[in-house]
């Protein structure tokens, strides 16, 4: 089973905001990220030094300069960028690792000699391994700096995104000019969000919002003088509404449930939007058994569509297979509608077809991306770029909890492989189109489903008869035999019986011509093969 889902996030646009709104939020959002960024900046540089006392005394000066608050969100906030920044670090450590590793096993081996399974052999050319050493020496020289940061507890942040602070550098290939990139970079820095408080009204006392959608701010303490409500606080003329789980939301802040809200320009379409997000409750785990009673679907990731078919208890597929696609091209909101897109179409799908549970594969290609490993086969590196596992299995707990599924994760091992081999020619006809994608799925619910993926060993084609024995017949695991071949009824071996009209399974003549005793009789098929 996968973790549980975490979050929920919704957004609206802050419709109908006056000129002195507008400058009310860029006033107190330039001097919040002022004091984020030097916050952020005393917290990195603290190394281990780092005890309630100090920060107690971070949140009392920025209280000075806030308010109470405020300072609570702003130390939070530097605390979590600081925990991603660590947590990328030490990533970026162990791909820098592997890739070292990979180098040193390359580089021993001889020139032109041929690898092993699961081990690349050594570069083909004399001048590759020349350039492969040196990359070595690079490689080596920033796993020591980062290292070196690990132990004494640094972290680099740019507040506002490293890619959008080098653009500065390169504004024509960025299609910026300098005054559009310097409001993309102001907005960057910006600090406008708070987290919940469960407890108090409405879920939220720094950004509040009423049912009725009016949204209210807790001005800092040298921007008070702006206010137009009691208690220092701003009410914005545009109101919130949220068509999207609108109701979960408001029954949340009618009982005074914590929300977070985060306040943002779009400076590309100069809109302002509110994104209000919590917490889901705790999601009750079902037993295995539970989940597999009605079936379930098997899905394949690839790195341009969802290859799915469903799967009944017994592990038969059902129907048709189906293939959910997505374009992970262009921007990252591009690239993020269509992963919700395609996911959207699989969980309704599954809803309609009644299942409760939706097996996907256990997929980290943490160790094979590197371009150490696979050398110049450049378009299966960016295949493997190309299927965002993580970003799936994220997504796909939070949206399969909203419809009630549950998902199973199992090792990907030999699915499509075995999928090909022994569910794509047999489930191909006429009106079906197999691929080894969809095949794929078929094994990995199987395997879901806690049954074989391998079917039993196809006999011999000498005719089309059953003379070497039913090609569909499924002995349970453990049968003595099962992966033989079939005996016919008088207990010969299919191989040794005599050609003939004696071969076929005790003339079964199931050929539709009239006159036969099959026409007129019964017959039953044998139970489960006897072992001889």
């Amino acid at each position: 089973m996968v973790q549980q889902a975490s979050g929920v996030a919704i957004r609206d646009r802050l419709a109908g905001l006056t000129p002195q709104d507008d400058e009310v939020l860029r006033l107190v959002g330039g001097h919040l990220g002022s004091l984020a960024a030097t916050d952020l900046g005393r917290y990195s540089r603290a190394g281990f030094e780092r005890t309630n006392d100090t920060w107690a005394a971070r949140k009392q000066d920025l209280t000075r300069q806030s308010s109470s608050r405020w300072a609570g969100a702003l130390t939070k906030g530097t605390h979590d960028q600081y925990a991603l920044a660590r947590r990328s670090q030490f990533a970026y450590r162990d791909k820098l690792a592997d890739g070292v590793r990979m180098l040193l096993h390359r580089l021993s081996l001889t020139v032109g000699e041929k690898g092993t399974k699961g081990k690349p052999g050594g570069y083909r050319s004399q001048t590759e391994w020349f350039n492969k050493s040196r990359r070595l020496h690079i490689l080596k020289a920033r796993l020591a700096a980062v290292e070196d940061d690990i132990a004494t507890g640094r972290v680099h942040v740019v507040r506002g995104g490293k890619k959008l602070a080098r653009s500065r550098h390169h504004l024509a290939a960025a299609q910026l000019t300098e005054t559009g990139w310097h409001e993309r970079w102001e907005a960057a820095r910006w600090f406008l969000s708070a987290d919940g408080e469960s407890g108090k009204r409405f879920g939220n006392e720094t950004i509040r919002v009423t049912p009725d959608g009016d949204v209210s701010i807790k001005l800092p303490k040298p921007l008070q003088y702006l206010a137009n409500a009691p208690h220092g606080r701003y009410v914005l003329s545009a109101r919130v509404t949220f068509p999207y789980r609108g109701a979960e939301w408001a029954d949340r802040i009618t009982a005074n449930r914590a929300v977070a809200y985060e306040i943002h320009l779009d400076v590309l379409k100069g809109r302002w939007h509110l994104t209000a997000s919590w917490k889901r409750s705790a999601i009750q785990a079902i037993p295995l058994e539970a989940a597999r009673a009605g079936g379930l679907i098997g899905v394949d990731t690839n790195a341009d569509h969802f290859a799915a078919y469903r799967l009944d208890t017994h592990g038969n597929p059902v129907g048709n297979p189906h293939q959910f696609t997505y374009d992970l091209t262009g921007s990252a909101d591009h690239r993020d509608a269509q992963m919700r897109h395609a996911l959207s179409q699989l969980l309704r799908w599954a809803t309609r077809t009644g299942v409760a549970a939706i097996a996907v594969e256990d997929l980290d290609f943490s160790n094979a991306k590197t371009r150490e490993k696979f050398g110049r086969k450049k378009r299966f590196r960016h295949l493997i770029h190309g299927i965002p596992t993580a970003k799936v299995k994220a997504r796909l707990v939070n949206m399969a909890a909203e419809h009630g599924l549950t998902l199973i994760a199992v090792d990907a091992a030999y699915t499509t492989k075995w999928g090909a081999e022994h569910w794509k020619t047999p489930l191909t006809n006429s009106r079906r189109a197999m691929t080894r994608h969809d095949a794929a799925g078929i094994a990995i619910g199987r395997r879901a489903l806690g049954h074989p993926i391998r079917r039993r060993t196809k006999p011999p084609r000498h005719h089309q008869s059953d003379g070497g024995g039913h090609r569909t017949v499924q002995a349970e695991s453990g049968t003595p035999g099962r992966e033989g071949l079939r005996r016919t009824r008088n207990g010969t071996s299919p191989q040794r019986a005599a050609t003939g009209r004696a071969v076929t399974a005790e003339n079964q003549r199931a050929q539709d011509r009239s006159g036969h005793a099959t026409e007129h009789e019964s017959w039953q098929q044998d139970s489960l093969p006897l072992s001889f």
